[in-house]
């Protein structure tokens, strides 16, 4: 007998037979066993980027990583991850919006759905595509609130929050994690719905900077990274750049991740690119754009576009074919501007926008 009780109308929309593939998330006992079991000792844990994904990240892991679509996103971890060929991951996010790289790769089987796109750039079409063609399923589909509550119901050591999230959306019909009940602190009909506590296997986290410990320090918004780092069995944190400890004994704001859940610290430069990171540089809107304009259109640009892009041995040269030093200047001159941090006046955010048939190494990322 299942020791899960799961919804069972959104079980059957979802075509959902076996359960077990839903167990994981929500084993708050096998989660509790790898947090006790974690060496929480204040030591050095740097390592390069290849050993934390080969150590940390393994094939049918429940996988997500940091920030907010594109900004201060995992994304050349999330490329290492591709380069090592994981397979059979569950992606869980929110928003889910890198997750489509791994799943044209082949690296995801399944996936817990959330928006799914990058804003002004649109939805991610390629995501659609892949799902009516089976490339992966939907386990569960949620809100970003809903999502953000299951995180922080972890991070709480609770098995689950009550809240009004979901009622009146169809989205509680197709997440069996997630039941309808009634508030028992009230006699008259007040109903609310109970989100469990959610653990990832593995979280990759960018921050701005960490020391060898694994502490972390994030500049701008935190998402739900404060909440996924306590939640999850294993963190990686990946840093533009490591910094002595007394840094953060002087000054600890913003020092938000504790070293005592952080199994592996990798000093990753640029790490966030081709996306964001608040106060080192600005996202190359030229290269999603171009990825929503043209990969997403179809499998068959989408290969095209990820062979070109994920044969990057790392992040230099990945930086390299969006404009090496170039891009550096200009997305160090926006991100200061549009964070108020430099003078904005006069200051042109425009860019060439991508135009079908220029050839990859021609085109302008900056």
């Amino acid at each position: 007998m299942n020791k899960f009780n799961y919804n069972e109308v959104a079980l059957k929309n979802l075509q959902i037979q076996d359960t077990s593939v839903l167990d994981r998330l929500v084993d708050y006992e096998s989660a509790r066993e790898a947090h006790v079991k974690k060496d929480h000792s204040q030591r050095d844990k740097r390592m390069s980027l290849k050993e934390a994904v080969t150590e940390f990240v393994s094939d049918g892991d429940i996988y997500t990583d940091s920030g907010f679509s594109y900004v201060r996103s995992a994304n050349q971890a999330l490329m290492e991850v591709v380069r090592q060929n994981k397979k059979d991951l569950q992606m869980i996010g929110s928003p889910n919006a890198c997750s489509s790289f791994l799943i044209a790769t082949g690296n995801v089987k399944y996936a817990h759905a959330s928006y799914q796109g990058a804003e002004m750039r649109g939805y991610d079409r390629h995501y659609s595509i892949a799902l009516k063609t089976k490339k992966f399923r939907i386990l569960s589909d949620w809100s970003h609130g809903a999502m953000a509550l299951g995180f922080k119901a972890a991070q709480l050591g609770l098995p689950g929050l009550f809240c009004k999230n979901l009622l009146g959306s169809d989205i509680i019909n197709y997440n069996p994690y997630v039941r309808e009940t009634q508030n028992i602190m009230r006699n008259d009909r007040d109903e609310v719905v109970f989100v469990p506590a959610l653990f990832p296997d593995v979280s990759i986290i960018h921050v701005q900077k960490a020391d060898k410990f694994g502490n972390g320090f994030i500049y701008g918004p935190t998402v739900n990274d404060v909440a996924m780092a306590s939640a999850a069995r294993k963190v990686i944190l990946t840093a533009e750049e490591i910094v002595p400890t007394s840094e953060f004994r002087n000054n600890n704001k913003g020092v938000v991740i504790p070293f005592a859940c952080v199994n592996a610290v990798v000093e990753l430069p640029f790490g966030a690119i081709p996306g964001s990171c608040p106060g080192y540089y600005y996202w190359s809107r030229q290269w999603w754009e171009k990825y929503f304009r043209y990969a997403a259109m179809n499998e068959e640009n989408m290969q095209k576009f990820l062979e070109y892009w994920l044969t990057c041995k790392d992040q230099y040269e990945f930086l390299d074919r969006l404009g090496g030093a170039k891009w550096i200047v200009e997305s160090r001159r926006q991100t200061l501007a549009a964070e108020y941090q430099n003078e904005d006046d006069r200051f042109d955010f425009s860019y060439r926008e991508w135009q079908a048939g220029i050839k990859p190494e021609d085109e302008l990322y900056y």
